[in-house]
C-alpha cells in the first residue's frame, strides 16, 4: 500500500513561528561575547582594587610599629643624657648652681664644637640635641643605619613644666617618618634635677 504524498501548504508555513522555519539558533553572538567580556573586566578591576587597598594597609600597622619603636628609642636617647648649667666636660658640672659656676664650658643649646651624636666625641647634654637635629636616614649611636626609609628629627626647647622654670625644664619633640607620608610625634620633658646630676 503506497502512502499519499505530503503536500505542502504555503499559507501554512508563513504562520509557524521563525524557529520552526529556521531551525534553532547555536552558540552565542559577538554582541553578547563582548559584553560577557566587559562585565567580567569591571568585576577582575574592582576585586583587584580592593586587594591592593588590603595589601597596602596591611604594611601600615608594621610600619607605625617600627616609627615608634625609632621614636621611643630616639627619646630615651635623649632624655638620658645630663641637663647641667655646664657642659659635663668642664670641671665644675657636678658642682655649679648657675652657668655663672661653670669653669670654662657653660652648657648652650647646640651642641659644643667637635661634637656629634655619633662621632668620637658624642652628645653628652640634652642641650645638645637642640634647638633642631635631623637625622635622614635614621641611625643608631654607631652611625649604622639600622632600617633603610625612615628618618628622625629632635628638637630641644626650654618650656616650664608644672611650676618648674622654663631655666630648669627642657621639651622635646621627636617625630619620625617611614616610608611614604606617614609620621608619628613623640613628646617628653626634661628637668634639671638633683640640681645638676651628671652620670
Amino acid at each position: 500500500m503506497s502512502t499519499p504524498d505530503r503536500v505542502s501548504c504555503p499559507a501554512a508555513e508563513a504562520q509557524a513561528p521563525s524557529y520552526v522555519r529556521l531551525g534553532r539558533q547555536q552558540g552565542i553572538s559577538l554582541i553578547e561575547s563582548i559584553m560577557f567580556i566587559i562585565i567580567v573586566s569591571i568585576g577582575v578591576v574592582a576585586l583587584l582594587a580592593v586587594f591592593s587597598t588590603t595589601s597596602r594597609k596591611s604594611a601600615d600597622p608594621m610600619i607605625q610599629k617600627q616609627m615608634l619603636a625609632i621614636a621611643e628609642a630616639l627619646l630615651e636617647e635623649v632624655e638620658s643624657k645630663p641637663f647641667t648649667y655646664c657642659d659635663p666636660d668642664d670641671a665644675n658640672a657636678t658642682t655649679a648652681g648657675s652657668a655663672a659656676g661653670c669653669a670654662t664650658i657653660p652648657e648652650a643649646m647646640g651642641p659644643e664644637a667637635g661634637e656629634t651624636r655619633s662621632g668620637a666625641t658624642p652628645f653628652d647634654n640634652v642641650n645638645d640635641y637642640g634647638p633642631a637635629l635631623t637625622i635622614n636616614p635614621f641611625t643608631d649611636l654607631t652611625g649604622t643605619t639600622t632600617i633603610p626609609g625612615y628618618a628622625a628629627t629632635v628638637a630641644v626647647a626650654a618650656s616650664a613644666l608644672n611650676g618648674i622654670a622654663a631655666t630648669d625644664a627642657l621639651q622635646i619633640t621627636v617625630t619620625v617618618t617611614g616610608p611614604g607620608t606617614s609620621s608619628l610625634t613623640l613628646q617628653g620633658h626634661r628637668t634639671r634635677y638633683a640640681p645638676n646630676a651628671v652620670p
